[in-house]
């Protein structure tokens, strides 16, 4: 099975062995799978100022708070200097080498191509923030 770019040995949860068949009400399988797992997921994510903006790129294990401390300002430094609040890419990774490694290459990729990135996935530049909460 596979999950954004992660493969997961298992179709559910049920099916891995020596775990509890617990199911939780209206939740997703896939979310019981991770929780069975123990799966840790990173992030690598841009934030922008606005459309064509000024760029941030980083990576993290908590997205939704990463992304509300660049929101809120709770933190000193670039995003907070130039404004850069909105979520306008993410790329998940179950191996925090490989998303550092993307990072470090995304940060030296011509800015056309991030905006290229950006656009595939998110043409209008909709804050994807709104879909983590």
């Amino acid at each position: 099975m596979v999950i954004g770019r992660r493969s997961i040995p298992y179709a559910t949860a049920a099916d891995a062995p020596g775990v509890k068949k617990t199911v939780i009400a209206g939740l997703d399988p896939a979310i019981h799978l991770r929780c069975a797992l123990r799966v840790k997921v990173y992030y690598v994510y841009i934030m922008a100022s606005r459309k064509n903006g000024t760029l941030y790129i980083g990576v993290t294990s908590d997205i939704a708070r990463r992304a509300f401390e660049h929101r809120e300002g709770v933190l000193p430094g670039f995003t907070k200097k130039y404004g850069v609040k909105l979520l306008v890419h993410i790329e998940p990774f179950d191996d925090i080498r490989v998303a550092i490694q993307r990072e470090e290459n995304l940060k030296k990729w011509p800015r056309a191509w991030k905006i290229a990135l950006i656009e595939e996935t998110n043409p209008e530049w909709c804050d994807l923030y709104g879909a983590l909460v």
